[in-house]
């Protein structure tokens, strides 16, 4: 089912669809690609929506910077300088986190209204990004599927194609509580996370070019505990890139009985505790679990590789699932 969402200044449209299946409703946005609604039920069989949006499309509109659910690109996390070399050509990107590129720039994915069309279970969403936008080379071609599986996970889906060679790195920013969306903090749930490493970073969140142990450190969430707060890092996921998205996290609500899993094909997860969200909401009422390469990766070749070349596909999926405990 889709229906008018609401209107931008240009008279441009935006629609919301609305998948349901096992229990499990949620709601996308043409802008942005964004999740603006995931409702599932508490261990009491009682719906709430889990991860923070609005319910009018000002409410995206007016606050853009936290990335409510959105579908980020051409490059989630940073950039170093706001610049890359590739092939001997250098790029300057668009500096929106000075000095730094961040999520794609002043115009990332996020704040472009995608054509929608629906599939199995679930909808396509598709753009073409121009050579030249924000900086990027390249005319790149992109779709998002989102579907819901028969056991209600939903399951995001990435395609894109280029023209020149380009770097690509996409992933999806809702911020999740599994208590409810006005359920407060969020630093009570507890955080399992199969990542014996992450990449340590500098005063300006670029990393370093190490791959620190976790191992007695507070980011070591190999063992559920409780995630607090103080966290916008990127962890390097033990499996690696994969073919097939494979179980990479778990997190719970004692209070609820919610559960959340995420299974991805990324090498890395960016975990956010927000502590810089403002109002409507309050630092700490969500966290981020943006499944991704690894910030920075264009200008760090030992990094996987972020580079996309003509005649290549590039391809990402990552899975969130829902359960009861």
């Amino acid at each position: 089912m889709n229906e008018l969402f609401g209107t931008l200044s240009d008279s441009t449209p935006v629609h919301r669809w609305t998948l349901e299946r096992a229990g499990v409703r949620v709601r996308v946005l043409s802008y942005g690609g964004i999740v603006q609604s995931v409702e599932v039920p508490d261990r009491d069989g009682r719906s709430a929506d889990v991860v923070l949006g609005f319910a009018g499309l000002e409410g995206y509109l007016a606050h853009p910077e936290p990335y409510f659910g959105a579908l980020v690109g051409r490059y989630a996390n940073r950039i170093a300088g706001g610049r890359f070399t590739l092939d001997g050509e250098t790029y300057t990107l668009a500096r929106n986190n000075w000095p730094n590129a961040l999520h794609g720039g002043e115009r990332g994915f996020d704040r472009y209204v995608w054509d929608v069309s629906p599939v199995e279970h679930g909808v396509r969403l598709r753009r073409v990004s121009p050579h030249g936008e924000e900086g990027f080379p390249g005319r790149l071609e992109v779709s998002a599927t989102y579907t819901l599986d028969e056991d209600g996970a939903l399951r995001i889906a990435y395609e894109a194609v280029t023209d020149v060679p380009t770097v690509v790195n996409l992933t999806n920013h809702s911020y999740f509580n599994l208590g409810g969306r006005e359920a407060g903090h969020a630093g009570g749930h507890e955080l399992r996370l199969a990542a014996s490493r992450i990449t340590p970073v500098d005063e300006g969140l670029i990393p370093t070019g190490d791959l620190d142990d976790v191992s007695g450190t507070r980011f070591d969430f190999r063992q559920a505990r409780k995630t607090g707060s103080g966290y916008d890092h990127n962890f390097v996921l033990d499996k690696g890139v994969t073919e097939a998205a494979e179980e990479v996290a778990e997190v719970y609500d004692p209070a609820s009985g919610r559960v959340l899993t995420v299974a991805t094909t990324e090498p890395g997860l960016q975990l956010y505790t927000a502590d810089h969200l403002g109002e409507p909401f309050a630092p700490g009422d969500g966290i981020a679990l943006e499944t991704q390469h690894f910030p920075d990766s264009p200008n760090r070749p030992d990094f996987p590789s972020t580079v996309l070349r003509p005649g290549e596909v590039y391809r990402s999926e990552t899975v969130y699932g829902f359960s009861v405990r």
